[in-house]
């Protein structure tokens, strides 16, 4: 169930106006205007007007409210002279301060961890994806029954006479959806499973894979339909692309390998979507090599990056065992002429970055020139011998090394070839 379908009756849908307030905590690392820029964006991906959006300082934040008591007033007045139905709350908002906010205010509340299941929710388009936004859904409500519905207060029966009051309804609520995550969990576990399954045959494949992640809107689609000539999804809307999808690239002297595009990622990503989206995310995981795609024209692009590296982090692919990462700074076209003059200064003192734009293609056949010798990294001369009846596997050797030379050894093929720990080990995997 979706935030808005419980409130379809009061007009909570597409179109409905709304003011963004968000609590500035006066952290240094995000800019307010920006902040509430991407609020607004976020509400814009659902259909949702926003009508006027604020920053309001917190020094410390009330339990009942969030907002300070002026702060609350000022928020509403805003709202009613705005004609606005829904207040969103760029923020993370308990239940007993959004039943106090709704009641203060005369609106609908939301927070951000609201706003951003309802957009996952509109947009998973794959079977995979609606379970793990279902499970997601039911994760954040399980604490807000309290105030979801109006029937909650009331008691059924008990079964036979000495039954007593038997089970609140907000009791049997919280079962049953309990009873819903637990059949999610074991659904998911089976995609997980199958999903595990496609990545050892890929693995056992002798193509490398490299994974695109990034902020949301960072343009990881437009570079990922730039170098491949799909089709994806590709607009300035925060997520944009939820399901992952794969495509069959060329790099120089790679003569295939698999370029994936993932889900985009956010600040203050919910709890329960990393963990529901963990399967899908583990493609990142099991990449050869990852980049990290960043609108370097972003006022917050340090802050976002550093919002991804968390997510990583998160999901086991950072660290010890973790594939390398080349940062694509994105949307040079986006930049003025001093602006971009320090960009490149700054991305030429660095050698695991590499400027792009996806929109234009500059920079885009320097970034599949890096991204071959990134992958190709660590190789060396081998000897392999091989069966002369066996074309398959010298096709593979010319296809993914660079062959030296070829001579025979009694009965057999030696061939001498360049090639990365990581290609010699696949083709082990297939012998």
């Amino acid at each position: 169930m979706s935030v808005f379908d419980r409130d379809k009756d009061d007009g909570f849908a597409r179109g409905a106006r709304a003011v963004v307030a968000f609590p500035d905590m006066g952290s240094a690392e995000r800019d307010s205007e920006a902040r509430l820029a991407e609020a607004a964006g976020l509400a814009a991906a659902i259909g949702i007007d926003v009508v006027d959006r604020m920053a309001l300082r917190i020094r410390a934040p009330k339990p009942a409210t969030l907002f300070g008591s002026g702060q609350v007033e000022q928020i509403g007045l805003t709202a009613r002279m705005a004609d606005a139905d829904l207040v969103i709350v760029d923020g993370a908002v308990s239940p007993i301060q959004q039943r106090n906010l709704e009641t203060a205010l005369g609106a609908k509340v939301i927070d951000r961890t609201g706003l951003i299941l309802e957009i996952f929710g509109e947009r998973a388009a794959t079977a995979e994806g609606r379970l793990q936004v279902e499970l997601a859904h039911l994760d954040y409500q399980a604490g807000r029954l309290v105030r979801s519905w109006t029937h909650l207060e009331r008691q059924r029966g008990g079964f036979g006479f000495l039954g007593g009051p038997g089970e609140t309804q907000i009791e049997a609520d919280r079962r049953l959806i309990r009873d819903r995550m637990a059949k999610l969990r074991r659904e998911l576990e089976q995609v997980a499973r199958t999903r595990g399954l496609h990545r050892a045959r890929r693995k056992r494949a002798p193509w490398p894979i490299v994974a695109l992640v990034g902020y949301t809107n960072a343009g990881k689609s437009t570079l990922f339909n730039r170098m491949t000539g799909a089709d994806v999804m590709a607009e300035n809307l925060l997520f944009a692309t939820l399901d992952p999808t794969m495509r069959q690239i060329t790099l120089p002297g790679i003569d295939k390998a698999i370029l994936s595009d993932t889900v985009g990622f956010v600040s203050d990503l919910p709890t329960q979507l990393v963990a529901a989206f963990r399967a899908t995310l583990e493609e990142v995981i099991s990449a050869d090599l990852i980049v990290h795609v960043r609108d370097i024209s972003h006022p917050d692009s340090e802050a976002q990056a550093a919002d991804v590296e968390k997510v990583l982090g998160e999901i086991g692919a950072r660290g010890e065992g973790g594939a390398a990462i080349v940062e694509a700074w994105n949307k040079l076209d986006a930049l003025d002429d001093d602006a971009r003059v320090a960009v490149l200064g700054e991305a030429a003192r660095r050698d695991d970055v590499v400027t792009v734009s996806a929109l234009t293609g500059e920079g885009v056949d320097r970034l599949q020139r890096v991204l071959s010798q990134r992958l190709s990294a660590g190789s060396r001369i081998r000897s392999i011998l091989v069966d002369p009846a066996d074309g398959a596997a010298a096709a593979w050797l010319h296809a993914h090394g660079e062959v030296i030379g070829q001579s025979m050894e009694d009965d057999r093929l030696a061939i001498d070839v360049r090639l990365s720990d990581a290609d010699y080990a696949r083709y082990v995997a297939r012998a």
